[in-house]
């Protein structure tokens, strides 16, 4: 399909925001008589969900300690469930498994969730809390944990199916998705981007919507943004020349057994499992991995064939220009998960439970992970640059915010959205900056 010369709106990024944004926007502009979807075009350098979005661990999910993040979660969660289906979405809920340590920040998350009607479950209580999860596995043996919320909404979903179903919707609008198309520089005319370059040929736009994931930082410097900014604080104080990107090495990996070696004690797919704690972890050599808070997600997944998940991951040493040029390909040097993380994890693991006992040489050898980039705060961005671009800056909550792109679709025809409100880029300026939770996770 030959590049056309013009679109009114033009796309860079062909995962979850790009994508998203692009059916949302193609129905706005037919509901509204404005258009259709033929004024859109999507570019993407590889191909549909060939970024982060397609090896995303797929973790749908509403618990964050963060009031802005936890209601733009919840609008996520039901488009997530307008559609299982073709979004290969399954919703088996979500745990959050907590020490005392984070105990307030869990009970000011279950209130809130309240507040919101998002249901969900607190178990308060060491007692209490392995008696819950004992109901629901019997082998169950985590120590320090005097909490559980229990999501009742959020699960999981297929990586690739979701973002593919999500291209067929733009598709079906008419829009138009350009594959194997690098974008290589943007025209500023006047201050506003007049064109989009790319190895193809130069495309005109009106409106130019970048949603381009952990490639944002190039997207940044072609619109002249700073790469360096200053961020003040809640508390008033300045923290001048911050990175405006950081990239952190995502720890994700795969233990090899069926993924019924997880299911609940009636032989049903449990919830999403998420567990911090401060209790000292221990490998099976009863060699101590760490004595300070650790965390760890995981679910069974037929769709890698195991069960998956992570744990908390690591800033990148090197500088980022050796590691952002393809953060998803096979030189980037955090891409085939190290040992330490599998000695972790599966340790982790077996701390859970006692069937994961042993089992530390399953472990996948297969490239898992991957490089996230966060902004200064580790919050998402949503805002308008350069009069006419519209910038998704996602902090690496990208996969399960599917919900971003109809608020941006309508933003994009003048509707500013209160949800959105948080995330705008001032909040650096302002101090008006999300809570920090106790969480090890810096995106929670």
């Amino acid at each position: 399909m030959q590049l056309p010369a013009q679109a009114t709106y033009v796309v860079i990024g062909a995962g979850v925001h790009g994508l998203s944004t692009a059916w949302h926007l193609a129905k706005e502009l037919r509901t509204r008589g404005l258009g259709s979807g033929e004024d859109i075009i999507v570019l993407d350098k590889t191909g549909v969900a060939g970024g982060a979005s397609g090896i995303a661990c797929g973790v749908v999910r509403n618990n964050y300690f963060q009031p802005a993040m936890r209601e733009l979660m919840a609008h996520s969660v039901s488009v997530w469930e307008s559609d299982p289906e073709a979004f290969s979405y399954h919703p088996v809920g979500y745990m959050q498994i907590s020490p005392e340590v984070m105990h307030d920040d869990v009970v000011q998350i279950y209130k809130e969730q309240q507040a919101i009607g998002y249901p969900s479950t607190l178990v308060e209580g060491e007692r209490e809390s392995r008696e819950y999860m004992r109901n629901i596995f019997y082998d169950w043996q985590a120590e320090n944990i005097t909490s559980v919320l229990h999501e009742h909404r959020g699960g999981y979903a297929n990586n690739v199916a979701s973002i593919r179903a999500l291209a067929a919707k733009a598709q079906a609008e008419g829009v138009q998705i350009h594959t194997g198309v690098q974008v290589t520089g943007l025209h500023l005319e006047d201050g506003a981007v007049g064109a989009v370059e790319t190895d193809q040929g130069t495309v005109h736009c009106k409106r130019l919507v970048v949603g381009a994931g952990p490639w944002i930082r190039d997207v940044w410097k072609m619109l002249d943004l700073p790469e360096k900014i200053t961020v003040k604080g809640s508390d008033g104080e300045l923290h001048h020349d911050r990175d405006m990107w950081t990239y952190w090495s995502l720890r994700e990996g795969v233990l090899g057994v069926e993924p019924s070696f997880l299911t609940d004690n009636d032989g049903e797919m449990p919830p999403v499992i998420h567990v911090d704690t401060d209790a000292p972890l221990y490998d099976e050599s009863s060699e101590l991995v760490t004595d300070e808070i650790w965390g760890i997600y995981y679910k069974p997944d037929f769709y890698f064939s195991g069960v998956q998940g992570g744990s908390t991951p690591y800033v990148v040493d090197q500088p980022a220009d050796e590691v952002a040029v393809d953060p998803y390909g096979p030189e980037s040097p955090d891409f085939v998960v190290g040992e330490d993380f599998a000695r972790m994890w599966t340790s982790a693991l077996a701390h859970c439970h006692k069937r994961f006992e042993g089992k530390s040489y399953l472990f996948s050898k297969e490239p898992s992970g991957g490089i996230g980039c966060f902004t200064p705060d580790n919050f998402p961005i949503f805002d308008v640059f350069r009069q006419n671009a519209y910038v998704i800056a996602d902090s690496n909550h990208g996969y399960k915010m599917i919900g971003v792109g109809a608020l941006v679709a309508k933003e994009l025809l003048d509707e500013p959205q209160e949800l959105l409100e948080p995330f705008r880029y001032a909040r650096y300026e302002t101090g008006q900056l999300h809570p920090t939770s106790h969480s090890p996770f810096p995106w929670s």
